[in-house]
């Protein structure tokens, strides 16, 4: 049996790389899904694959007008079950070569955008009865990281975001939890030099990046009544890099 049969997930950052994967596989087991993106093209054509399962929805994650609209698009298609707020950004820099600016935007599309869409969504999962929200931290969201502190910041918070909230919607019925993913193989990661990310890789015990494919698996597993009774929970998916 499908294991999102008939649930409707909102998935941030849907177009492409790991919320295009996670897109994917929540249509495979019976989900429809809103993907919401400023990629219009990359969206406009991952729709067109999966068919009358899924809509897009021209989305910037850090206007609330936004959210109303993406939550809205979910509720004709039936409801809302599901949040991934997947949408951030990975710009890496030291403490001494990031400007305030570098370090609003993190804070924006990140952290803000993920506050954004978990209170945007309440009322519309308490209207279907339950619902499951799953925040996209990092393996920076849980040890230091060298060189990119904006984004360490912004990561760290969405811990600390999720198990608040998860302790605030317990109640409603609404479950939240954030993964922490190690290196993925996706174009966020082209921004660093191959060099760089083999080095990276080198400090992996499993010694090999992580795959959209395999991050969407666990985020499955959190949208669906498999994980029923998991709220707050902070979940590694990095070959063992946090050991």
């Amino acid at each position: 049996m499908a294991r999102l049969n008939g649930k409707i997930i909102l998935i941030s950052g849907g177009a492409r790389g790991q919320g295009a994967a996670e897109a994917r596989l929540c249509v495979a087991e019976g989900a429809k899904v809103v993907i919401g993106d400023l990629l219009e093209t990359e969206g406009r054509a991952l729709v067109a694959e999966l068919g009358d399962r899924a809509i897009f929805v021209r989305q910037d994650v850090t206007k609330e007008s936004d959210w109303t609209a993406a939550v809205a698009a979910a509720e004709r298609l039936g409801g809302l079950h599901g949040l991934v707020n997947n949408a951030g950004i990975y710009q890496p820099a030291t403490l001494m070569e990031t400007d305030a600016a570098l370090f609003e935007r993190h804070m924006r599309i990140n952290q803000l955008g993920c506050f954004l869409g978990m209170k945007a969504v309440v009322p519309a999962m308490e209207t279907s009865g339950n619902g499951a929200i799953v925040n996209i931290s990092s393996v920076a969201g849980l040890r230091g990281s060298p060189g990119a502190i904006a984004y360490s910041a912004t990561k760290w918070a969405l811990r600390g975001m999720t198990k608040a909230a998860a302790i605030d919607l317990a109640p409603r019925h609404i479950r939240v939890n954030s993964i922490h993913p190690g290196p993925i193989d996706t174009d966020m990661l082209k921004v660093r030099t191959p060099e760089q990310n083999a080095r990276r890789v080198g400090l992996v015990p499993m010694k090999r990046m992580g795959t959209a494919q395999e991050v969407a698996g666990l985020v499955l597993f959190l949208l669906s009544d498999e994980s029923s009774y998991i709220t707050g929970a902070e979940i590694a998916i990095d070959g063992g890099a946090t050991l």
